[in-house]
């Protein structure tokens, strides 16, 4: 089998992962800001990271995920100034800020459990380490790579550039953007005039009278930006250096692109030895994120409710982002745990058959390790559907396979679609919702037959069976159900 390869977007090439402590992996990954309602854009890079997660844990590494949550004051996309967006959500839904914190904290966390994500080994908050936040501002204004101005805290790009640019650290080295470029296309935005140079960013605000998150610091009241609480919450959980950083693409820059400059900074070195960014969703061109006003909330897509959707779309087939390719290949995966396997049939009746089976099946591992191609891996699960689906039609005999290659087929389809790719039987839990549905009307049904109310008993089931479920009166008295 092939090793572990991840393009890394510091290197921009492929390379052999390998972890800084043998068997150990420590990954960070950018998790939420929690002013809203996450949105179809936000459930990307989580499912994507879960399958990393998955993946390393599944290849036998002991991984400690990091991924936070971001309840403070925030930078917007580049060319947006700092502001808290918690506070003015939190003064337009009349909530105190936590609290609005605490309703989309948890609105997050239903959907990853929708989607069968696993959760992170650490998930530290932005407000739950200001102090850590304030160590790390006052060690980069004592190397003098930072300036105190009205209260607020900006970082100094030019000085840090000019100085570790020979270190091969240089401001840019993360996106490919040069700095020269930067200044001359950066706009003219609120508090540029505190700024020495209009390429600087805050590491802490001043916090205005009206301002309702905010905490004391050596520069008065205020709040942390956005960059500086990922560059202190991973140093605390993961070290100096770690193994993995990720995000996506569009946190490149600026917020990777200042998390590498102060902890530069703070550690002389870039704190992630490789970068993995997925790529966006996006509508009409343009990226999906609040502030572009494009969204489609969680539960909207769950629902069908947003005006551009003809019909809801389930969690795992969002997941897998193809509906009748998931029931396809869910049904074929559930056809072959029907499938009883012949004992020490070592001969196959089919050897180009086998041979085939045997070729896609050994595939799947290095397609996988190629930077986690999960769409060939896919595609040669879907090759052998229609080698599944013979078998249970009768077209190809039982013993055409291995009982090896029969064995491992079933193994290769559960390691991939249940333990790596995280789907789950949406089915089953549907059939369970049914059955209590059903056990309720048994129970209307049951009380009708008691008062010799026939015609009611005999309504309920026929139209039931319209809509294609069968009642059956079972002779201890009890009912069971069947669709038809």
């Amino acid at each position: 089998m092939s090793s572990l390869q991840f393009y890394n977007s510091l290197t921009r090439q492929k390379e052999v992962f390998s972890s800084l402590i043998p068997g150990r992996v420590g990954m960070y990954v950018c998790g939420p800001t929690v002013s809203g309602e996450s949105h179809l854009g936000h459930a990307r890079p989580f499912i994507t990271f879960d399958i990393v997660y998955r993946y390393l844990r599944h290849l036998g590494y002991q991984v400690r995920y990091v991924r936070n949550i971001t309840d403070a004051g925030h930078f917007e996309e580049e060319g947006r100034e700092s502001e808290d967006k918690i506070s003015k959500k939190a003064i337009l839904e009349k909530l105190e800020p936590m609290e609005l914190v605490q309703k989309y904290t948890n609105l997050f966390h239903w959907a990853m459990r929708e989607f069968n994500n696993v959760e992170p080994s650490i998930e530290p908050t932005a407000t739950g380490h200001i102090v850590e936040q304030i160590v790390m501002i006052q060690r980069i204004i004592a190397d003098g790579y930072a300036y105190e101005a009205n209260g607020s805290v900006y970082f100094d790009v030019e000085k840090y550039h000019r100085d570790f640019s020979a270190k091969g650290m240089q401001y840019g080295i993360l996106s490919g953007r040069v700095l020269d470029d930067q200044l001359e296309t950066t706009r003219e935005l609120e508090s540029q005039e505190e700024k020495r140079n209009k390429s600087d960013f805050a590491l802490w605000k001043h916090a205005a009278p009206e301002h309702i998150m905010r905490w004391q610091s050596p520069w008065g009241e205020g709040f942390p930006g956005w960059h500086i609480e990922c560059s202190a919450m991973s140093n605390k959980y993961l070290g100096a250096e770690f193994d993995i950083h990720g995000g996506g693409m569009d946190l490149q820059f600026p917020h990777h692109e200042c998390e590498i400059a102060q902890s530069a900074v703070c550690n002389h070195q870039i704190p992630a030895k490789f970068w993995l960014h997925n790529n966006m969703i996006t509508i009409n061109g343009r990226k999906m994120g609040k502030s572009y006003n494009n969204v489609i909330k969680l539960s909207e897509l769950f629902s069908g409710t947003h005006e551009i959707l003809t019909q809801g779309y389930s969690p795992m087939t969002v997941r897998f982002f193809a509906e009748k390719g998931l029931r396809r290949i869910w049904e074929a995966f559930t056809q072959l745990n029907k499938f009883v396997i012949a004992e020490n049939n070592i001969s196959a009746g089919d050897p180009d058959l086998e041979q085939k089976c045997f070729e896609v099946l050994n595939a799947l591992d290095d397609d996988m390790n190629d930077d986690l191609n999960t769409a060939k891996v896919l595609a040669g699960l879907f090759e052998l559907v229609p080698i599944i689906n013979s078998i249970k039609d009768g077209l190809i005999k039982g013993n055409a396979l291995t009982t090896a290659t029969m064995q491992m087929m079933k193994e290769k389809f559960n390691t991939f679609l249940v333990d790596i790719f995280g789907l789950k039987d949406e089915k089953k839990h549907d059939d369970q919702k049914l059955g209590a549905v059903l056990q309720l009307i048994a129970e209307i049904r049951k009380d009708a037959r008691a008062k010799k109310d026939y015609a009611t008993s005999d309504k309920i089931r026929n139209q039931l069976l319209e809509a294609g479920i069968q009642l059956k009166d079972e002779k201890d008295g009890g009912l069971s159900w069947e669709l038809v």
